[in-house]
């Protein structure tokens, strides 16, 4: 009796129901029911996925019975019931649960209709191939941390080596002790596109990164109406985002009878139960609740989903639809509520914490990864630098080995008479007499000058996090290109929510940018139109060292497409472009696009709206020239997308909208001009990844300067016979241009009166850098067949000058044009006030130029199309 009493500790019953309860809870909130905002997984999952792994389940091995499965993870890890782990393997195989499953499943794994899976000795599983590449991948190289199992016989993974940020890419949902999270579904290319964001600019903010992920994607398409609920569960990591089912109304055929309306619903909400959803329909047309409906059927199947709802004659179909979503869960809500574990302590993050977290959990991976391999690779060297020291001293070791008593004894001489340490020894003693041939020697120095060069390269990224962010940068691209799936969540605008483009005026404006690459956006009024040959106003404060080198006008709902020397086209809203005053440098693009340094834009094209009965046309500097379906340039991603496919040393230089009946004119340095349409017969549509045909033959010395595009509309009206002027300007102003007498003959012709139908637009707008232009008649550019020499378009105003052609763009009467020079003056100035002249011709004064200024660009302003576009 005394030793039971004096076992008994008393306590106070209200202290230990508090600290038992708190001990429960967190062991729930941290073992069981919140993920981990590294890798996104639950211990279950993650025990799950381990054993598969270390059962060699990968995605080209066989498949094996999930009770094999199952048996292993209860055994080795996870202590519970064999229900709980089969339940989570069963989801983590289903195609409508999870975004991207991570496990293959073979056999009956439950059903949309919330059928249960068949048991487990009937189902098979193994891993799915992204799972193996971007969740596993270097487990074994002291990546993460283990820790003891439950019995301390075992060692499993306290995290996974996530390559992606997994939680958001499958979400999670788990109900804690006195908190809950909810994590949505995302697009694998969506994410992997807003951690190279972050990667680049990682003072973006979470409003910035929805331009890369746009919202959920969850794996049952639908649609989510409205972006605010998005905006505020990534801002503040709570919202309620409304889905809703995608239906239309069709009219289906009976034999013998009238035809009739129906509503057809292919794509439910997330998480959805199509059978409860069918009932809760029927319940509410017995209840005449809903009224309107005659009949119901599922008729779905392996190829999709299909519930057809057959209406009455005398029904609206649109008041049916709308009392199904107000009514029946065709319209659900998601209650996102961002909560995972970092560093054990539940947290609701925002997108870019979550970002930020997987990218720090990235960093220290690879960081470990580097040591791991680094000491490997030094071990190896090491070991290997005595066996080349054995080598070196070969006669002497074999004698002095021969001699020793012992294995201990030549061991300890070894480490004495060399220095060597006791694995270069036993390396020695242990070596094959196969390894003491030439060839093996040479191998060993090979395989002992690649591990040098290994470990200087493992040494420079362990000192250089820019290194490791290049390396998280390609892994995960890699991973993009492999498995990244289009979007299946469609997301729409709610009704009465306003579009950020309503709040923003459709105004004309000006964008600029320079070489050093500084970006501005300005309305067309801050420049009113000025007189021909006056200075012009100062549109940007360039550095001496820099110029405007991009100039264009386009509206700000429009589309803006930047193509680069490299071929690669990114793409920026116009309001997108902050607005900056006339005298202000601007922001540097590599804020707005993720431009390599290296990389340089060449082009800029606005776009409106993108078709496939429009086209780009594209010009390289080499002269090679393609035109490609404007629509393939629809979906330009965040990192951009390649436009042309270039040849060693070549680079795209312009692009321009076009038609398939309009025709294409196209400059060069020395005044030379070629025009040809741009019909299939003449240049064939291609593909985005190809690299185009020849556009012109250019003298040497020469180069191409610019390109634009004569309407169809206005080509058929004019008269293209060529003038008699054209007689003398064949092969010999090619071969004699510089010859007294044909520069003669072309003095005489300048005076020449330019056809009738001349003071009928279009034109085509000649401008030298030294600030000189006219307007040619387009009839005197005959239409010719790509790839030849082309005709004379200017003669310069004084030979012995080093002035050359500026640019050449086609122009009506009621433009008006904006010429910037390399310091920066902007003028702009009606097309009316530059006279009309033959090609032949110098053209008049249109700039006046300081000493070492020359004109570099020319952006020809539309004609106000007056109030219809700005209601638009």
């Amino acid at each position: 009796m005394t030793t039971s009493q004096e076992r008994i500790i008393p306590t106070d019953l209200r202290n230990e129901m508090s600290r038992s309860y708190l001990e429960y809870a967190m062991s729930v909130i941290v073992g069981r029911a919140l993920p981990d905002a590294r890798d996104g997984l639950k211990p279950v999952h993650r025990r799950i996925l381990y054993a598969m792994h270390e059962l060699g389940l990968t995605h080209d091995r066989p498949f094996k019975k999930c009770a094999r499965v199952v048996g292993e993870v209860l055994g080795k890890y996870h202590p519970h019931g064999d229900t709980a782990v089969y339940d989570a393997l069963v989801r983590m195989a289903q195609d409508f649960s999870m975004r991207s499953p991570l496990v293959n499943g073979h056999g009956n794994f439950g059903s949309v209709d919330n059928d249960p899976p068949a048991a487990m000795r009937y189902t098979e599983c193994r891993l799915q191939a992204l799972t193996s590449s971007a969740l596993l991948q270097d487990i074994e190289s002291e990546t993460v941390d283990f820790a003891d199992n439950f019995d301390g016989s075992q060692q499993e993974p306290t995290v996974l080596p996530s390559r992606i940020p997994q939680l958001l890419l499958n979400g999670s949902s788990g109900i804690a002790v006195g908190m809950a999270t909810n994590i949505p579904p995302h697009n694998l290319g969506e994410l992997i596109d807003g951690v190279v964001a972050v990667i680049h600019n990682p003072e973006i903010t979470d409003l910035q990164l929805m331009q890369y992920i746009h919202g959920p994607d969850f794996p049952t398409g639908a649609q989510i109406l409205g972006m605010g609920a998005i905006k505020e569960a990534y801002t503040t990591g709570r919202g309620s985002i409304t889905m809703r089912g995608v239906a239309n109304i069709e009219t289906i055929e009976h034999r013998g009878r009238p035809d009739r309306e129906a509503i057809i619903i292919t794509e439910l909400p997330y998480q959805t139960n199509k059978a409860a959803l069918i009932e809760k329909i029927a319940e509410l047309v017995n209840e005449k609740r809903i009224e309107g409906i005659a009949d119901i059927r599922d008729e779905s199947d392996r190829d999709g989903m299909r519930i057809v709802i057959e209406l009455k004659r005398d029904a609206y179909p649109r008041v049916v639809l709308n009392n199904l979503y107000k009514q029946t869960p065709l319209q659900a809500n998601f209650g996102a509520n961002m909560l995972a574990l970092v560093n054990g302590e539940p947290q609701i993050l925002t997108l870019k914490q979550f970002l930020n977290v997987f990218l720090d959990f990235r960093i220290e991976s690879i960081t470990r990864r580097t040591r791991y391999e680094l000491r490997k690779a030094e071990e190896r060297d090491h070991l290997l630098q005595g066996l080349l020291i054995a080598l070196s001293h070969l006669d002497a070791i074999i004698n002095l080995i021969r001699s020793a008593s012992d294995t201990p004894t030549a061991k300890g001489e070894l480490i004495t008479t060399y220095m060597l340490s006791e694995v270069q020894a036993d390396a020695i003693l242990q070596m094959q007499l196969r390894r003491l041939t030439a060839l093996e020697a040479d191998k060993i120095r090979l395989e002992h000058e690649d591990l040098q060069t290994q470990i200087a390269d493992l040494q420079d990224i362990l000192a250089r996090r820019e290194r490791i962010l290049e390396i998280i940068e390609t892994e995960i691209t890699q991973i993009k290109t492999s498995f990244a799936t289009p979007r299946r969540t469609v997301i729409t605008h709610a009704e009465g929510e306003i579009d950020e483009r309503d709040l923003i005026a459709n105004e004309k404006a000006i964008i600029l940018l320079t070489q050093q690459g500084y970006i501005k956006r300005m309305p067309v009024n801050t420049f009113e139109a000025q007189s021909r040959a006056t200075r012009g106003k100062a549109a940007a404060k360039v550095k001496d060292d820099d110029t405007i080198e991009h100039f264009l006008t386009c509206c700000d709902h429009d589309s803006v497409l930047f193509f680069s020397d490299r071929g690669v086209v990114y793409c920026l809203k116009a309001y997108q472009i902050p607005v900056s005053s006339r005298t202000s440098r601007g922001t540097p693009i590599v804020q707005l696009l993720p431009i390599p340094k290296e990389e340089k834009i060449t082009s800029i094209v606005p776009v409106d709206e993108f078709t496939s009965e429009e086209y780009l046309v594209m010009l390289t500097k080499g002269g090679n020239i393609k035109k490609t379906e404007l629509a393939a340039f629809s979906n330009i991603r965040a990192n951009g997308l390649i436009a042309i496919s270039l040849e060693e040393g070549d680079q795209l230089r312009w692009v321009r909208r076009a038609r398939v009946e309009d025709s294409i004119i196209i400059g060069s340095r020395l005044g030379m001009a070629i025009h040809f349409r741009c019909t299939h017969e003449q240049l064939r549509p291609l593909g985005r990844a190809t690299r185009g045909v020849k556009s012109m033959k250019l003298k040497k010395g020469d180069e191409l300067v610019g390109m634009d595009i004569l309407p169809a509309a206005i080509l058929d009206t004019l008269n293209t016979e060529e003038p008699d002027i054209d007689d003398i300007e064949t092969e010999d102003i090619e071969t004699a241009v510089e010859t007294t007498e044909v520069l003669e003959t072309l003095e005489n012709l300048e005076a020449v009166e330019v056809s009738s139908n001349a003071s009928v637009g279009p034109w085509v707008l000649v401008i030298t850098m030294g600030g000189y232009g006219k307007r040619v008649p387009v009839s005197q550019f005959r239409l010719q067949n790509r790839a030849g020499q082309g005709l004379m378009a200017t003669k310069f105003k004084n030979r012995k000058t080093k002035d050359k052609l500026a640019t050449l763009g086609i122009v009506n009467s009621d433009n008006e044009i904006m010429m910037v020079t390399n310091r920066g003056i902007i003028i702009r100035q009606a097309v009316n006030a530059i006279s009309i002249q033959s090609r032949s011709a110098t053209g008049v004064r249109v700039q006046r130029l300081d000493e070492d200024d020359a004109i570099t660009g020319v952006a020809i302003v539309p004609p106000d199309t007056g109030d219809e576009e700005e209601a638009e």
